[in-house]
């Protein structure tokens, strides 16, 4: 009986001392996408790119409708660079370029 309690109160402390689970890019891409919403007010389309940024964060290009337009093939979109920390949190975003939604990449 006492052993069977010894290795129940391990389990629960060895579950304890798992590390919190680490935030991905599909965690960063989302965060990316919501802040960048909140702070320029245009709805996003969809991520083209994350990647690990020097400092241990996240560096997630974010593209973004800026002017929707009928037909949806002239609407105009940007791509942002959103530039994240190792939580997640924003560090600063900027604008790489804007094109029209029906134009194939140069």
């Amino acid at each position: 009986m006492a052993d069977q309690h010894a290795r129940a109160g391990g389990s629960s402390t060895a579950s304890r001392r798992r590390a919190a689970p680490r935030k991905g890019p599909e965690y960063a891409a989302r965060a990316a996408c919501q802040s960048l919403e909140g702070l320029i007010g245009h709805r996003t389309e969809g991520v083209s790119a994350v990647r690990r940024s020097d400092d241990d964060g996240w560096c997630v290009v974010v593209d973004v409708l800026e002017v929707a337009r009928i037909p949806d093939t002239t609407s105009l979109l940007a791509s942002y660079e959103v530039q994240l920390d190792r939580s997640c949190e924003l560090l600063e975003y900027r604008r790489l370029r804007r094109y029209r939604r029906g134009a194939a990449d140069e």
